[in-house]
């Protein structure tokens, strides 16, 4: 429970910044690393629960985001100002103001920066490509199992950690460089191996075998160690889920609200028998104050979403702050905001589950998703491994340059072969002798999956139809 080590400044470059000029912290300089970094920025088209939707009132994965890092950096003031925990660490609170709530801020930011194109489903989607090709007998991978992991288990938040650790590449590979403290805040999965559905930090693949490096030194570096050695969370981590998971249940309710396949008063029926709604609804829908007018329904849904909202974020910091010592030392084993009798998490929950999922607009673009991830994996793969020479340069030659440098750099490779673009077709081939620089089938497999997975929606299914012969331009 040591704070110095989970507020770790390190970076796994040490920094150049000059810092004589600059006031900010390590931890300020990490959010303006990510808020200008690329990857933010593709966001903006990338599915948070509706695909391909042109209606400006529905979120993105990027306003999503937006939103998940104002509730983090809620959490965070709330949390520094608690005297509880300020007993409970020993720190100033003026130090720890200026440290826990941007960090959150970072991590809540980037939590879904590794997410492909059309949002969860787009790895179903990947999973279950590669589940098949390995079944493939026409194909022969040198991939060991947990290798192969990587892909049949391909997870949104291991492709997250590439790219903010490697794929935003600025000639090294350290990608954005940022602080341990960022980087650990940001890992919910601190897991290179098996996946235990029992165990909450190990609920999925993490981290790729690619990173698993740089996932040991930092973890290590933090002492982020449970009792029987593994890796566990960062105690920000647990914050930073929680403010996801807030966002993700009260804000797609209201998504839904505004495509207008529910009513106020039938979200109402679905939470009023819930401990301490019936007070909130009262307050809902309250009289204003200088009109003296009842609020309209729309207004009544955003009042609603702030009490949601308000009540989440007070449990989580309870949940946090009774929980420390387990939540430490890697025996807690729940979501801060599930951990409620009310069960008022679960029932947002199956509320989206129920009246949100399902509908046919989602499911139909859903289905949308899979023929373009499908089919863009088909083609890219098929002409880097068939053999043929004339479609492989072509294939390579698509490939965005940066994610093959990234690849480059973190194998070792020459400098001037990192610089012949024109030529990157040629590492792609086979090997004629163990002496030639050639890239292994892990790579290869892997440069794939970077250009797919950082693709936005809307550019995904044009390189599709593109490919396909669908349109020219």
């Amino acid at each position: 429970m040591d704070w110095s080590k989970y507020l770790n400044a390190s970076r796994l470059r040490p920094t150049t910044r000059e810092t004589q000029n600059d006031p900010r912290n390590e931890f300020e300089s990490d959010f303006g690393r990510v808020i200008f970094s690329p990857a933010i920025r593709r966001m903006h088209d990338k599915t948070q629960v509706f695909p391909l939707t042109t209606d400006d009132n529905i979120h993105s994965r990027l306003t999503h985001s937006m939103e998940v890092m104002a509730v983090g950096h809620s959490l965070g003031l709330r949390l520094c100002e608690d005297v509880r925990f300020q007993k409970l660490v020993n720190r100033d609170k003026n130090d720890l103001l200026r440290e826990i709530p941007v960090l959150l801020k970072n991590s809540c930011l980037v939590h879904d920066i590794g997410n492909p194109p059309f949002g969860h489903f787009g790895e179903t989607v990947i999973q279950n490509y590669f589940i098949n090709l390995f079944e493939n007998k026409n194909y022969c991978f040198n991939l060991n199992e947990r290798e192969k992991g990587d892909f049949t288990y391909f997870d949104g938040n291991a492709q997250g950690f590439r790219v903010l650790t490697k794929l935003q590449v600025l000639d090294d590979a350290y990608g954005l460089n940022l602080t341990y403290a960022s980087l650990g805040a940001y890992l919910k999965y601190p897991n290179t191996d098996k996946i235990e559905k029992s165990i909450i930090y190990k609920k999925k693949r993490g981290v790729f075998q690619s990173e698993k490096e740089y996932l040991a030194k930092i973890f290590n570096d933090c002492q982020l160690h449970g009792h029987d050695g593994s890796f566990i969370r960062h105690p920000l981590s647990f914050l930073m889920e929680a403010s996801d998971s807030i966002c993700y249940f009260v804000m797609d309710i209201e998504d839904g609200y505004n495509k207008g396949w529910y009513k106020y008063d039938f979200i109402k029926s679905n939470l009023i028998e819930i401990e301490g709604m019936k007070e909130i609804f009262q307050k809902v829908e309250i009289k204003d104050d200088i009109t003296g007018e009842l609020p309209s329904e729309m207004k009544k849904v955003v009042n609603l979403r702030i009490r949601l909202i308000s009540r989440l974020v007070i449990l989580t910091i309870d949940n946090f702050i009774n929980n420390y010592e387990a939540i430490c030392n890697g025996t807690y084993n729940e979501e801060l905001i599930n951990d409620d009798a009310s069960g008022l998490a679960n029932t947002l929950q199956n509320f989206c589950i129920d009246n949100i999922f399902p509908k046919h607009e989602i499911q139909s673009l859903e289905l949308t998703g899979h023929s373009v991830l499908s089919g863009l994996l088909d083609y890219y793969i098929n002409f880097i491994f068939n053999g043929n020479k004339d479609y492989k340069k072509r294939a390579v030659g698509l490939i965005s340059n940066s994610i093959i440098k990234a690849s480059l750099i973190e194998n070792g490779f020459d400098h001037k072969i990192i610089q012949d673009t024109n030529n990157y077709y040629k590492l792609f081939e086979l090997p004629s002798n163990g002496n030639e620089n050639k890239l292994n089938d892990y790579y290869k497999l892997r440069i794939i999956v970077d250009f797919i997975a950082g693709m936005t929606d809307q550019y995904a299914l044009n390189h599709y139809q593109k490919l396909s012969g669908q349109k020219i331009s």
